[in-house]
């Protein structure tokens, strides 16, 4: 078992070499995280996680805190409609809506998990959502688009409601010894675009991502942005003006991840890639080879870690995803 070293992480995400192959995943799945730390009591999910990333060769666990923006009750199904259920559709609604306040939900389970967090390991935390998947999820796709049109201020008023509240949830989060970066998740494309166009992007979401990047720097905590779709079109505000340390969620339909890497080296770390459906629907031999291939052309320039192009989820061939990883112990 490799023992964690998170300054590889910050060599990364400095754009730099990291002192050996390194692995990063947002995060895996509860089968898993069983069958990898043998604990199996849902009380006991974040020594669970902890105990997987560590046996599993990372350098961090994902950690996440108990703040959430409440939404109606939606569908537990496989997949969810972007318009399923809003919970703010005017201004009544709005005012009515149980905004959350970050101040008052108990982050200090960051500090009492410290005895627990092996030594040379740190966590990174994420939001609960970023602020444009909030405001969908509040609000709905559909009636977005109309409200951007309709009531712009409403618009405004909804996005600033939630991106300062997130901004207070970065600034508790960043403060704690035992957190040693930050991941920003916030998901703003299809496949072919981003959700939102880029001017309406730049005028409503990109200011508050701007003032997270900020928080995180301030406290000294390096920031990925974890964000799936074509964001072509944004990713000079993502380098040079939102100035994120890592850029998280890649798709070969999208751009495979060799290619994002050799736009994006030197400019911003690239985190991950290994297409999902490549790991799903190919051999572990392909997935081992391609993951060695990934490695071998970061060897030198850095700034790259090794993991998939999103998640772990349950259906994912544990085979295969095994085989990934073992691309860095073999290297």
């Amino acid at each position: 078992m490799r023992k964690p070293d998170f300054e590889n992480i910050l060599l990364i995400l400095n754009r730099e070499k990291p002192k050996r192959p390194t692995l990063f995943e947002f995060f895996m799945n509860q089968k898993l995280y069983e069958e990898v730390s043998g604990i199996k009591d849902p009380e006991k999910i974040d020594m669970a996680r902890i105990k997987t990333f560590e046996k599993l060769g990372y350098d961090y666990t994902t950690f996440h805190c108990s703040f959430v923006f409440q939404r109606n009750e939606r569908a537990h199904d496989k997949s969810v409609s972007l318009n399923e259920n809003p919970t703010i559709s005017d201004k009544k609604s709005f005012e009515e809506y149980p905004w959350p306040d970050a101040e008052k939900f108990d982050y200090s389970k960051l500090e009492k998990i410290a005895p627990e967090i092996p030594d040379g390991m740190k966590l990174i935390v994420p939001g609960p959502g970023g602020v444009l998947e909030n405001v969908i999820s509040l609000v709905g796709f559909d009636n977005l688009c109309f409200m951007q049109l309709d009531e712009p201020e409403l618009m405004k008023n909804i996005c600033d409601a939630v991106g300062s509240r997130l901004l207070k949830h970065y600034e508790i989060v960043s403060a704690f010894d035992t957190v040693g970066a930050l991941i920003s998740n916030d998901d703003w494309g299809f496949k072919t675009q981003t959700m939102l166009g880029p001017a309406l992007m730049r005028e409503y979401i990109i200011p508050w991502h701007i003032k997270i990047a900020e928080a995180a720097h301030k406290a000294g905590k390096p920031v990925i942005l974890h964000s799936c779709g074509n964001l072509a079109e944004l990713m000079d505000d993502i380098v040079n003006v939102i100035k994120y340390d890592g850029k998280h969620s890649y798709e070969d339909n999208i751009k495979p991840v060799e290619e994002a890497y050799e736009e994006l080296c030197g400019k911003i770390a690239v985190m991950g890639g290994i297409d999902l459906d490549f790991i799903c629907r190919s051999t572990p031999e392909q997935v081992y080879e391609r993951s060695k291939a990934m490695l071998k052309r970061s060897s030198e320039r850095g700034a790259y870690a090794l993991g998939s192009g999103n998640s772990i989820p349950e259906y994912v061939p544990v085979k295969n995803y095994y085989a990934m990883i073992s691309a860095v112990k073999d290297s």
